[in-house]
């Protein structure tokens, strides 16, 4: 693409057609406080890996948007417009990295925080009234709203990377408990099904846990068993980008620093 500049030289237009410059390409990361805790500046020493990942690129070729924001599922990013908001901007050749599910599990309509989805990856819904937002709302199932994400972020260009949730700090006979039997799972199915980038984080945290061992595992977590400190949310940064290396269809990895 090119651009045409015109310089005036004494009494005559001179055109000199130069090469447009490239705006950056952005990495959009979407998620709940796992990914991006509080302010996402280590308050109360709780961090999400999403705010903790910048430093593994190269800042002058890739800039890095972490929109997650905590408490939020895979619903919720959606109806409170949040996604629509990174719409505006996404760009052909921009990247969206997702990480859903913790929150997923929760009531539909409680008057707490109404953010639960329909477990799997079906097309069943359900009519509810929001207690929240004081309206009628259809709830779908996890897997809709993965592929809402997935299937918008591709329209508009830009390529979509589904990360399985991140593990608790659970173990059970010294392993730790795994999502592979429901988010975990279904983000890859979605993926799968969809065509999108993968990364199994739940599986290559939980590998990371298991080597480690459960008393030093406990040290990640001075609150409860999902949200790790800075030390924690640090592994778990490193394991993200153990996967976009890992990822062969994927030139994300040109941007992180050699």
């Amino acid at each position: 693409m090119k651009k045409l500049i015109y310089i005036l030289l004494g009494c005559s237009l001179v055109s000199l057609s130069f090469v447009a410059f490239r705006e950056k390409p952005v990495l959009y990361i979407i998620g709940d406080s796992t990914v991006k805790n509080g302010s996402g500046k280590g308050s109360d020493a709780l961090w999400g890996w999403g705010s903790l990942i910048d430093s593994y690129f190269d800042s002058t070729r890739i800039s890095i948007e972490n929109r997650a924001i905590g408490g939020r599922s895979s619903r919720t990013f959606i109806t409170e417009g949040r996604w629509d908001t990174i719409l505006k901007t996404l760009k052909k050749g921009d990247y969206v990295l997702m990480q859903f599910g913790h929150n997923d599990a929760g009531p539909l309509d409680d008057t707490s925080r109404a953010r639960g989805t329909i477990k799997g990856i079906g097309t069943e819904s359900k009519d509810i009234y929001n207690p929240i937002r004081k309206i009628n709302e259809t709830v779908y199932t996890y897997g809709h709203y993965m592929r809402r994400y997935i299937r918008e972020a591709k329209e508009k260009g830009a390529v979509p990377i589904v990360c399985s949730p991140v593990p608790r700090n659970n173990f059970k006979d010294g392993k730790t408990k795994r999502g592979d039997q429901d988010y975990g799972l279904w983000s890859k199915q979605v993926a799968a099904e969809e065509h999108a980038l993968f990364i199994d984080l739940n599986a290559l945290i939980a590998d990371a846990y298991d080597t480690m061992g459960a008393d030093e595992v406990d040290k990640f977590f001075p609150k409860d068993h999902t949200h790790p400190n800075k030390e924690g949310s640090t592994l778990n940064a490193a394991k993200v980008v153990e996967g976009i290396k890992a990822l062969n269809d994927s030139d994300l990895k040109k941007y992180l620093k050699q």
